[in-house]
């Protein structure tokens, strides 16, 4: 996963020129690197299956990490076809994927975590129930904010643009992300306030 990790991100550079050759290398790594991925969250979801899970807090976290991160590497491989790449570049399809990738492969299990370890660092327990309640505002706020860029990207709306013409129909979606957007914040929020 590591060695393949290390060319796949070039399917965000397609629309760069690259020769053909490197299309069809980084194309083929794009695709490859579903196979031991999907491994990986199989074996995941095995060790749970034959495990004894306590569905607290930091499991909530891993449960909500494999979810987000299952929908952004199925946005990747989209992005392995440099045909849709091309369409999509620089859309807010793009910045969706990134985020599904980026948040639910790091920062979903970094919360996962501190809630777990949080008693050996600090003596004390966090709160469960606010925990509980932080997951599902976060998780929630999370696919709320980003989920509908995925179709702002496929109706063309740029990224890094701060307004767009009204009449471009992205309106909607727009304020369904930005208030998604205000529920991560208060997500975390309730995160500093439980620590």
């Amino acid at each position: 996963t590591a060695f393949l990790g290390f060319s796949v991100w070039v399917h965000h550079m397609f629309a760069t020129g690259l020769p053909q050759l490197a299309l069809t290398f980084f194309t083929v790594a794009s695709l490859l690197i579903v196979i031991p991925a999907s491994v990986q969250i199989f074996c995941w979801i095995a060790g749970l299956w034959k495990g004894r899970p306590r569905f607290d807090t930091p499991l909530l976290f891993v449960l909500g990490f494999i979810a987000i991160f299952v929908i952004g590497g199925l946005s990747g491989v989209t992005l392995a076809s440099v045909p849709i790449d091309l369409q999509v570049h620089d859309t807010y399809y793009v910045v969706a994927h990134f985020h599904y990738v980026l948040i639910g492969g790091a920062v979903f299990p970094l919360l996962g975590g501190i809630f777990y370890w949080y008693p050996k660092m600090a003596g004390r327990m966090l709160n469960e129930r606010l925990g509980k309640l932080t997951f599902w505002t976060l998780f929630a706020g999370f696919n709320v904010t980003f989920f509908p860029q995925h179709v702002l990207g496929l109706h063309g709306m740029p990224r890094r643009v701060y307004t767009y013409p009204a009449d471009m129909g992205w309106n909607t979606l727009n304020l369904i992300s930005s208030f998604g957007a205000l529920m991560l914040a208060c997500g975390g929020l309730m995160l500093l306030y439980n620590v």
